[in-house]
């Protein structure tokens, strides 16, 4: 057997074993920590385009500079039998200069299309992109089993970024900081050198984001913020400082909301079977405020997924182009949002309405 097949045995062997008992089999069964393969490379992913095709920020303290915009892995790459769209989309992104790629076990559902459109481009390109994908499982052994799927379906060893899944409820906090829960699975898989770093997200409430991170010194968070933001539960109010504080990468998402911030919205037609707790109307900022706002507070990028080509290189161009917006530009924008801010903030807890 090969040095190589060795170390792939090792890590699914490690993945598996998820039970208090598997422990001890685990530390009898393999070579001391010391001489395991070290699966996650020393040097840190590097795009050369990304330099020079928009600003770059540090990624909080894991020494990543990370371009100012990057690839959110829904839209056009979570749909089934859409690789014809979704790879094209992921190479020119890369090609573009955008340095991280953002997906997740659950984007695309059981099939996990967006993870496997990735992968296809990540099995040639995979040194370019700063690579993170999320479990949703609360739970250690689950969380495990999907990261192994993860890897496979990603065609890659390591994970640069691995990430508790949209945390919306105090009692997801708990669940999965108990005994055999999922950050069990994350220290292990880090410690493993299986990931490089861990990091948390969710767009529902920002005291549960802050209650995780006070428990544990995640790398990075990932949270929804956009403009309409200070109109109900804002993320920006203590969360965004506390993150900042703590040193932590600071992940921008949901910053047209799926479009509905954004003045050329089409609302859907009304659907009898899910009706929309508020009136939709159209929204009312274009892209390039909507990012720029974002990209005006101290985030180190935005998350974007884009449903055609034109969609990205539009972002990147507005990336290029950036520059800080003033306090007073910030709060017009802001006073623009609030009309529309229901439908823009609908990810977030509103009494009477199921956490998303």
């Amino acid at each position: 057997m090969s040095d190589q097949d060795q170390g792939k045995l090792e890590r699914r062997d490690l993945l598996k074993l998820g039970s208090a008992a598997a422990v001890g089999a685990l530390a009898a069964s393999v070579a001391p920590a010391a001489v395991r393969p070290n699966t996650v490379p020393a040097a840190l992913p590097s795009n050369p385009v990304t330099p020079t095709a928009m600003p770059t920020r540090n990624l909080g303290r894991t020494g990543f500079r990370v371009g100012i915009f990057s690839l959110g892995g829904q839209a056009a790459i979570e749909k089934p039998d859409n690789e014809a769209a979704a790879i094209p989309l992921v190479e020119r992104a890369l090609d573009l200069g955008v340095n991280y790629i953002d997906t997740s076990a659950r984007y695309g559902g059981e099939q996990r299309w967006s993870e496997r459109y990735i992968g296809q481009v990540m099995k040639r390109r995979r040194r370019e992109a700063f690579l993170a994908s999320k479990t949703h499982d609360r739970t250690r052994d689950g969380s495990l089993a999907l990261l192994e799927r993860s890897l496979e379906l990603l065609q890659t060893d390591h994970l640069d970024l691995w990430q508790i899944h949209n945390l919306g409820k105090p009692e997801q906090v708990e669940e999965i900081f108990k005994p055999g829960g999922a950050m069990e699975a994350l220290v292990r898989a880090r410690d493993e050198k299986i990931v490089r770093f861990v990091g948390i997200t969710g767009h529902a409430d920002p005291d549960v984001l802050l209650e995780a991170a006070r428990r544990f010194p995640f790398d990075t968070v990932l949270l929804a913020l956009n403009a309409a933001d200070p109109h109900h539960l804002p993320f920006g109010e203590k969360l965004l400082p506390f993150a900042v504080e703590k040193e932590m990468g600071i992940i921008g998402m949901k910053i047209p909301s799926r479009g509905r911030l954004l003045a050329s919205w089409t609302p859907p037609p009304p659907d009898p079977q899910r009706p929309s707790p508020w009136p939709l109307q159209p929204g009312t900022l274009s892209m390039r405020e909507a990012m720029r706002y974002v990209l005006s507070l101290p985030v180190s990028t935005v998350i974007v997924g884009c449903d055609t080509i034109a969609q990205l290189e539009e972002d990147v161009q507005i990336a290029r182009a950036f520059t800080p917006l003033s306090e007073a530009q910030m709060a017009e924008l802001a006073k623009r949002a609030q009309p529309v801010h229901q439908q823009a903030l609908f990810f977030r807890r509103w009494e009477g309405q199921a956490v998303r």
